[in-house]
């Protein structure tokens, strides 16, 4: 455990430059004084290692000397196998890259370990989209993906919820999720980004304004906050409704975990046909509509009226337009 972690302050010194024991410390789970010690026993190993007092002091190699010790554990090859997903670096135009990386990787490694990542390869496949899509075909997500890299601006016209826009944007970063690519971005000036579905961009001008990105921003911590954000915001309002057992069961394979938990917790005593009363959240009027028509004759609405009655209106449109007059 300890050459482990030797070894990882030696490679983390060599990818950042210089390091305080404090953030070597966060970085490796330890103490400060666990770091101290590893200092010392890589001074006595004939590391060329220094280190320098003050505020903008830390820990780092002597200038041009690098390790060689770069040898992978069998589980850190299995992450580099997994982390090459060929889909989505095909979106992105890197498959060839990626495809070229693998091999490399591949021919590198010894015989062990060159085996159980073919065997890793066969026997794990990453499929993001969902059943019915196929997830997001857009042309411009290569040049957008060039745009957060080169931190470009661009200008786009984008079709949102109120029409079509043009927006110049600062690409911070993108993520896929769901089989969907969306970009994280800002407007010159506001300091507030936002997500953009990637396939809605209809055009996609760059731009040779370079814009400096945002030191503190951290994508995978801003994506994780919008997502808690998101959730909070989706559920507004709540109908209460009468369920079959029929409906019950139906609701927990298509009802997202929130509503399914709700169903759960609330749901009272069953009557005599099995049916119980339970409170959902939904999102709107419209989205309730539709989703609880997917239930069809296994669940009744209670409240509120409004969208009781606009089940009722397409209950009796569909019960005219399947007339056998």
């Amino acid at each position: 455990m300890r050459a482990s972690r030797l070894l990882s302050v030696l490679l983390l010194l060599q990818s950042h430059g210089r390091l305080t024991a404090a953030q070597l410390a966060e970085r490796l789970a330890v103490s400060p004084r666990t770091i101290y010690r590893d200092v010392e026993s890589l001074h006595a190993a004939g590391i060329p290692l220094y280190g320098e007092a003050g505020h903008a002091g830390g820990y780092q190699l002597v200038d041009g000397w690098r390790t060689r010790l770069t040898g992978l554990t069998a589980e850190e090859a299995d992450r580099l196998f997994l982390a090459g997903l060929p889909g989505p670096a095909d979106e992105l135009g890197y498959g060839d890259v990626v495809a070229a990386l693998q091999l490399k990787l591949h021919a590198a490694l010894p015989a062990p370990l060159r085996d159980r990542a073919t065997r890793l390869q066969q026997r794990f496949h990453l499929d993001t989209p969902g059943w019915y899509a196929d997830g997001d075909a857009s042309p411009e997500l290569a040049r957008t993906a060039e745009a957060v890299w080169r931190q470009h601006r661009v200008e786009v016209r984008y079709r949102g919820w109120n029409g079509e826009v043009t927006r110049v944007l600062e690409p911070y970063g993108l993520v896929l999720k769901g089989g969907r690519w969306y970009v994280v971005a800002d407007q010159p000036g506001r300091g507030a980004p936002k997500t953009y579905r990637v396939n809605q961009i209809l055009a996609l001008t760059p731009l040779a304004q370079e814009f400096d990105r945002p030191a503190d921003f951290d994508l995978p911590s801003w994506w994780r906050a919008h997502v808690v954000q998101f959730r909070a915001r989706l559920h507004r309002d709540e109908a209460h409704v009468r369920l079959s057992p029929a409906g019950r069961e139906r609701l927990r394979e298509i009802g997202s975990d929130p509503v399914v938990s709700a169903m759960d917790a609330s749901a009272g005593p069953p009557d005599a046909r099995g049916w119980v009363t339970a409170v959902l959240p939904i999102e709107s009027l419209t989205h309730a509509h539709g989703d609880l028509l997917r239930l069809g004759a296994d669940v009744e609405v209670l409240t509120p009226a409004a969208l009781r009655e606009r089940l009722a209106a397409t209950a009796a449109g569909l019960a005219a337009l399947y007339s056998p007059a």
